[in-house]
């Protein structure tokens, strides 16, 4: 349990974005917790206890039962504004790798309670991170310095977070110049150095389809995070963006 200092009530700011809400106070950030937060807490304790950079410190829960996490200082990126520098984007996918190659050690026995429900590892799964979008990243300094917003995290295939920062990374879900999104995709696959850019491409449309399945799930379980991304159009907007993301894929592969 965290208690908290005493911090002046003008040293606080809603965090817009963060499906839950986020409330930074401070020098830390709060926010709600749900079932899945004792996995997620397990997770990320394994992950600070094993080295990973790059990750919000953890530091328990507030006395109105918030999760307690480290402000990290830096700015994050609009999505539908900006296209991340090709630096900032090798920067992210290695920590990706980073990320998987330290996880893959993290296997829980038994289920655990995830936002998506109750799961244990299956074959060749890992704990992802399930929501690597760049509108998670914090920049600074011109440089990807940490991934935040880890509720989403639970059992997955390592291809499956690869394919989802892609899509917004890079960016897949909108038009860019085809050209931009060869070399883009070149390098993706070259900074994490597994899996060519075909086989991403096709995770990448496996991926978002079941991304928008995900969200209807939780919208009709009652999930508030969820429900709130009806209000941009979820998951519609997801599905009509994959529909024309296909349509884009023989010029992005003629080009590569």
């Amino acid at each position: 349990m965290c208690h908290d200092e005493s911090v002046p009530e003008d040293d606080t700011e809603h965090l817009p974005g963060a499906v839950g809400g986020a409330t930074r106070v401070g020098r830390t950030v709060r926010r709600p917790t749900g079932p899945w937060t004792p996995a997620v807490h397990e997770l990320l304790t394994y992950l600070q206890d094993n080295g990973l950079r790059g990750m919000p410190a953890l530091h328990g829960l507030d006395d109105e039962g918030r999760e307690v996490l480290e402000y990290v200082e830096g700015r994050g990126v609009p999505i539908d504004r900006e296209v991340v520098l090709d630096t900032v984007l090798e920067e992210a996918v290695a920590w990706l790798r980073d990320f998987h190659d330290i996880v893959d050690g993290f296997r829980p026995e038994g289920p655990r309670t995830w936002r998506g429900g109750e799961a244990e590892l299956g074959p060749g799964q890992i704990i992802c991170h399930n929501d690597p979008g760049a509108y998670n990243w914090i920049i600074q300094g011109g440089h990807f310095v940490a991934m935040i917003d880890w509720d989403m995290a639970g059992p997955g295939r390592a291809i499956d977070d690869l394919a989802f920062l892609a899509w917004t990374g890079i960016p897949l879900y909108r038009e860019i110049p085809v050209e931009d999104v060869a070399r883009r995709l070149d390098l993706l696959v070259d900074a994490y150095g597994e899996w060519g850019p075909m086989t991403v491409l096709d995770a990448v449309v496996e991926r978002m389809t079941e991304a928008a399945a995900r969200i209807e799930a939780g919208q009709a379980r009652g999930d508030q995070g969820y429900i709130n991304l009806a209000k941009v159009g979820e998951p519609q907007r997801t599905r009509d963006r994959v529909a024309a993301f296909r349509e884009r894929i023989p010029a992005i592969e003629a080009a590569l």
